[in-house]
Parts: structure tokens; sequence; C-alpha cells
């Protein structure tokens, strides 16, 4: 039917194998288009992968990265302002010991493995009246320096701590009588008078510590007065006014042997009083003293007194 019909239409007839070779020619070009529609596709989803890994490694590195903790700052404490002491028996001028211990020879410096951090001196004198008794004076200056310390803290916080103590101590001191304390202005950053009597075999002794702290030094002098061998007992009140004078003369050799001022005493605040570090603490700081370093007021006292009093006996 078909070859007759296309024989009247005038078209040739197409061989079965020629017809065989197109449908298969069109079914490969199908087979092609799909081919490559499909590699498009993969060619389009590779792609997105990698840019979308590339974005997951970015956000990934920029979070690690911002994670990571940075570097901790080395520790910093400000630096101690004082650096040095003055000699200790050279702490008060000549006319001041002549004043306070007018028979004394020559200081006794008290031993210490740094003077620059602990330095001590004392005077002992003995005014012999023969019959009339004698009048005894015993005077001790002693200075304690506090370098600034990473883990311990700034130098003038420790010796504030130290300075404290000092106080607590003269106000506490066995066999003490009529204790009294009072702030004492510009000597130093604070200051503090202490007085008290004592009674021993020898006499009654009079007995004046002034406390003072000028940034991170601590002077604490001493000051004792006995009337021996039924001499009169010296007052109070004038051994207590030579303390304050001396007191306030060994802070200004503090502040002077650094320093600053010309034999003034320091009358700004002291840094403490700010938390704000000003700088850093020495590489190697010293080791900051801890202890007194002279021996208890009243024992080296009585000591002297005990002495003095055997040569007054002996020149009677």
């Amino acid at each position: 039917m078909q070859r007759r019909a296309q024989r009247e239409q005038g078209v040739p007839p197409t061989p079965s194998g020629q017809r065989g070779r197109n449908r298969r020619n069109q079914r490969a070009k199908r087979l092609t288009r799909v081919l490559v529609g499909a590699g498009a596709v993969s060619v389009m989803l590779a792609v997105a992968g990698c840019s979308s890994d590339s974005g997951s490694d970015s956000k990934d590195t920029a979070s690690s990265a911002s994670a990571s903790p940075s570097a901790s700052p080395s520790p910093t404490v400000r630096a101690a302002a004082y650096k040095t002491l003055p000699e200790s028996c050279s702490a008060l001028s000549k006319k001041t010991l002549e004043d306070l211990a007018p028979k004394a020879k020559a200081g006794k410096e008290g031993t210490s493995d740094d003077v620059s951090t602990r330095a001590s001196c004392s005077w002992s004198s003995l005014d012999n009246n023969g019959v009339k008794g004698s009048q005894f004076r015993w005077l001790n200056v002693s200075l304690l320096r506090f370098e600034s310390d990473v883990t311990r803290g700034a130098g003038d916080e420790l010796a504030k701590e130290y300075y404290d103590k000092q106080v607590r101590d003269a106000r506490s001191a066995e066999g003490a009588r009529n204790i009294e304390a009072e702030p004492l202005a510009g000597t130093g950053d604070e200051a503090t008078a202490v007085r008290y009597e004592l009674k021993k075999k020898e006499g009654t002794f009079k007995q004046q510590t002034v406390v003072a702290r000028v940034e991170n030094v601590v002077v604490t002098l001493d000051y004792n007065g006995a009337g021996l061998a039924g001499d009169t007992t010296p007052s109070a009140d004038d051994l207590m006014k030579d303390a304050k004078e001396a007191a306030k003369e060994a802070v200004a050799a503090v502040t002077e042997a650094n320093g600053q001022g010309g034999g003034t005493a320091s009358g700004s605040p002291s840094k403490s009083a700010s938390k704000a570090p000003s700088g850093s603490a020495s590489a190697s700081p010293s080791k900051s003293p801890s202890g007194s370093s002279s021996k208890s007021p009243t024992k080296a006292a009585s000591k002297a007194a005990a002495k003095t009093v055997a040569k007054a006996s002996g020149k009677s």
C-alpha cells in the first residue's frame, strides 16, 4: 500500500535498509543530546560544589583563626619609686644627734646582708651626774625598702603592709603602760607616733616610736629616755617632740638619697592610692625585706641601760 501510494504521488520508494539507518541516526542524535545535557549538568554541579567547598573552607579557616586564643601578656607591676637607702648612721644630722644623744660617741650600725634594702643605726648616751644620778638616752633608726615584685605586688603597697604592722607592734609592746598614738602630718606619705612607759629595775623608761612610710620605704625611729640612779624621769612630751623632728629628718634623708628633694619630706600622696600601673617591675627584683632590721627597742634599750647603770655606779 505504501509503495503504491508513493508511486502514485511520484515519490520513489524508500528501501527498508535506508529506513533502518534513519531510525538509528535519530536515536544517536537524541542520545548525543542527552549525554551533552547530562555533561553540562555535571559540570555545573561540580563548579557549584567547588564553590561551596571553597566557601566552607574559608569559613572554617576564619572560624579557626578567630577561635585561636591570643598570646597572654606578661604580668607587670609598677616599679618602686625609691631604689636605695641613705647610710643609716648618717640619716640624722650631727646637731640632731647632739640634742637627742649628747654623750653618744658614735652610732652602731646594724647587721644587714643588703644595705640598699635594710639598714639601721643606734646611739646610746649616758649623762652621768655622779651621786645625783644619770640621764640615759637610746636612739635607733631603722630603714626598710621594698622592691616591686610581680607575685607579691608593688613596692609601696608592700611597704604599706609593713608600716601597719610596725604601728600595731608599737601599740602592743609587752609591759607597756599609758599607751598613746597619734597620726603625724608632714612626715612622708603617712606617719604615726606612739608613746608609752616601761617600768624596769633600772628606772621608768619613756618610749617614743615614730613609724613613717615614704613611697616604698618604711622608717622606724625609736627614742628612749630614763632617769637612772635616782635622777629625774625625763618629760615624755619633750622626748616625743625630739623624736618627731628626728623622724622627719630621716624621711628627708631617704628622699634626698634618691634624688627627690633637697632634704625635705615628701608632701605628695603615695602612688599606692592609685591602682593604675605606671611601669613594669625590674627584671630581677631584689628580695623584699620582711622583718625589722633592728632589735626590739624595749629589749635593746634595757640592755643598753643596764650597761650604762653599771658604768654610772662605778664612777659614782
